[in-house]
């Protein structure tokens, strides 16, 4: 019994790393400074480093939020994306005139992280219809070689695309 808790643990461990993997990958892949990101903590921590309270991420979304209303919406809908919050991505993309009523790449670019968003909190359905949206508009639309494979998102992906 306790080397099936720690197998267990060790495939938590995994898949958090490998998450957290791809999405330091992104931010590289898009050429962002990850000067004002929140990094995550090695894996070997101490006790006084573990018994820090965790930095929210949701005060600096709802800042990114208001502050950015007037702007670009996809841009925001990125950074909200980027700062954790992925249902006000997910609302700030698929509200926004300007993206729908915008050019094919910035649609299928606001489909993409719609998709991830949607993948990242468990909606897999939804994820997959916003690849179909997104490669019935540009059949040639694809990720990038580094978002391509994301455990969540990957698979997802390639199975949208084989039934185009």
């Amino acid at each position: 019994m306790t080397t099936s808790l720690t197998r267990a643990r060790l495939a938590c461990l995994c898949t958090a790393l490998s998450l957290l993997t791809g999405c330091s990958l992104l931010s590289k892949i898009r050429g962002e400074a990850n000067s004002d990101r929140t990094t995550a903590a090695p894996a070997t921590t101490t006790a006084k480093a573990a018994a820090k309270p965790p930095i929210d991420a949701r005060p600096r979304a709802a800042a990114a939020t208001a502050a950015s209303i007037k702007h670009d919406p996809l841009s925001d809908g990125i950074a909200l994306y980027d700062a954790g919050d992925y249902n006000g991505a997910i609302k700030r993309l698929a509200s926004a005139h300007e993206i729908w009523s915008g050019d094919k790449a910035t649609k299928t670019t606001a489909l993409k992280y719609m998709a991830f968003s949607y993948c990242v909190t468990g909606r897999r359905v939804l994820c997959k219809r916003q690849f179909d949206k997104a490669l019935k508009l540009d059949p040639s639309f694809d990720l990038a070689q580094g978002e391509k494979g994301h455990p969540l998102w990957g698979p997802v992906f390639d199975k949208a695309k084989k039934r185009k």
